[in-house]
């Protein structure tokens, strides 16, 4: 209602996944993905949810998604959801969970209003290393004064920022990661430049399946700070995330069904923390 974000296609799943893409939880999971149009050429977020799992710390890994829309600005006062003006005409709201989504009170110029995704880092030389001298990333802006990097892959992309956090970066108990795809051929070659630069890498190529739907080949890294960055090949990942119209339904019906809620409720416990 805020951000106007559409379901794309939503999944459930029976069991963990082999390569955490629902962090180090081995039960049943689901996940969404949201976002302003096809992951073909749009940012999408992934939303997991473990059932069982009622609340995670968030550490100061994820600092942020910002928005160019002035639309969500006007939705957020329509709606009365609290806003922050945190710099002139850039509005800070906070999710459900904690997640901080950034706004900036402009018209929507281009076809996707995600802008950038901020990430703290700890060493902000040493990220911008990995990210553009490793993984292949333009610099955009750097700004030694106030230790911010922006980077991507394209002009018409959204951008990645990282931020220095001025210590140690906590990743919680949330686990995201950050996904791109790209050409299946790559990804051999990739995971070959990690491990002759002695980077880490948590899941070598592997490939992953989706009841009914394509099975996709992906290799996962760790950046300097353990953000996790998984590439995707890109031939079957078009066919995976091809837009469910039914998406929204099967993400409503997943909802009515879970009654995890309130079977905590009846025998007077709550959900895990994680």
């Amino acid at each position: 209602e805020l951000c106007v974000l559409k379901v794309l296609r939503h999944e459930e799943f029976e069991e963990g996944c082999k390569a955490a893409c629902n962090g180090p939880y081995d039960g049943k999971w689901s996940k969404t993905m949201v976002g302003y149009g096809p992951e073909d050429d749009h940012f999408v977020a992934e939303l997991t949810y473990n059932y069982g799992i009622g609340e995670y710390r968030l550490g100061n890994d994820f600092l942020g998604i910002t928005l160019v829309s002035s639309q969500a600005v006007s939705n957020a006062k329509k709606i009365g959801w609290p806003l922050k003006e945190v710099t002139s005409g850039v509005f800070e709201a906070e999710a459900p969970g904690g997640y901080k989504f950034y706004l900036e009170d402009k018209k929507q110029l281009k076809q996707d209003p995600v802008w950038k995704v901020t990430l703290g880092v700890s060493d902000l030389q040493k990220s911008v290393s990995y990210w553009s001298g490793l993984l292949g990333m333009k610099i955009y802006e750097k700004d030694e004064e106030k230790q911010r990097a922006l980077l991507g892959y394209a002009d018409n992309q959204c951008k990645l920022e990282l931020k220095a956090v001025g210590g140690a970066v906590d990743h919680g108990t949330a686990f995201g990661r950050i996904a791109f795809s790209c050409a299946k051929e790559e990804l051999p070659s990739i995971e070959a430049l990690m491990k002759k630069e002695n980077q880490k890498i948590l899941t070598p190529l592997v490939s992953l399946d989706t009841p009914g739907k394509a099975t996709v080949q992906v290799v996962i890294l760790a950046d300097p700070d353990g953000h996790e960055i998984c590439f995707v090949g890109d031939e079957a990942f078009r066919e995976l995330s091809k837009v469910d119209p039914n998406g929204a339904k099967l993400l409503d019906d997943a909802m009515a069904a879970d009654s995890s809620d309130e079977w905590f409720a009846e025998h007077n416990m709550k959900k895990v923390s994680a």
